[in-house]
């Protein structure tokens, strides 16, 4: 089993290619090593790498959030312990959590903004989404109030450096461009 890793634009984040589906649908984003333990052996196994301190899972990556350490000393334990759990042919996700996305929170809009907010699930879904997974992250709709899209970053964009040019000027542009009723992009916290 070769795993690939690839560099994103968040210093603290790495992403790990191994080859085959991780997750077949939706994502799942780990903040705690008890959470990881509860409902994925492979999150938990990664969480027990000293300073690990996230673990995000896509369709065909894992991505790992670290503290501290450097990626030099960090990197060949993780992929050590993917490789391992992949190889043993070992769930990514406990059984009565398998194909359950992660908790995603209530959405909450104006009833008379539906179509609005049918626009931006599209352009998230069709052009952001697809461009934030290549570095290793999810972003999902959070709400939409008076001009404002509510955006929560999961995976290697929380935290990133570069999220808030992320949110307002690529993403912030781009739907107000489809839709001159968007004025602002804020990033929300689930939880």
């Amino acid at each position: 089993m070769f795993i690939q890793t690839e560099a994103t634009p968040n210093p603290a984040t790495l992403k790990f290619l191994p080859g085959r589906v991780v997750l077949e649908e939706g994502t799942a984003d780990f903040r705690d090593a008890e959470a990881a333990r509860a409902a994925s052996p492979l999150a938990g196994r990664l969480f027990e790498v000293p300073g690990v301190t996230g673990v995000f899972f896509g369709y065909d990556f894992v991505t790992v959030s670290k503290e501290g350490a450097d990626w030099q000393h960090l990197k060949p334990a993780i992929l050590g312990t993917i490789m391992e759990h992949f190889m043993a042919g070992q769930p990514v996700m406990a059984a009565n959590e398998a194909g359950m996305p992660a908790p995603e929170g209530s959405e909450f809009y104006d009833a008379a903004d539906e179509e609005i907010v049918a626009t931006i699930k599209e352009l998230l879904e069709t052009r952001v989404r697809p461009a934030v997974a290549q570095d290793g992250g999810d972003i999902t709709f959070r709400g939409y109030e008076k001009g404002t899209v509510f955006l929560n970053m999961r995976g290697a964009c929380a935290g990133c450096p570069s999220s808030t040019a992320t949110l307002k000027h690529g993403i912030q542009n781009l739907l107000h461009h489809f839709i001159p009723e968007v004025q602002h992009v804020e990033q929300v916290e689930i939880g």
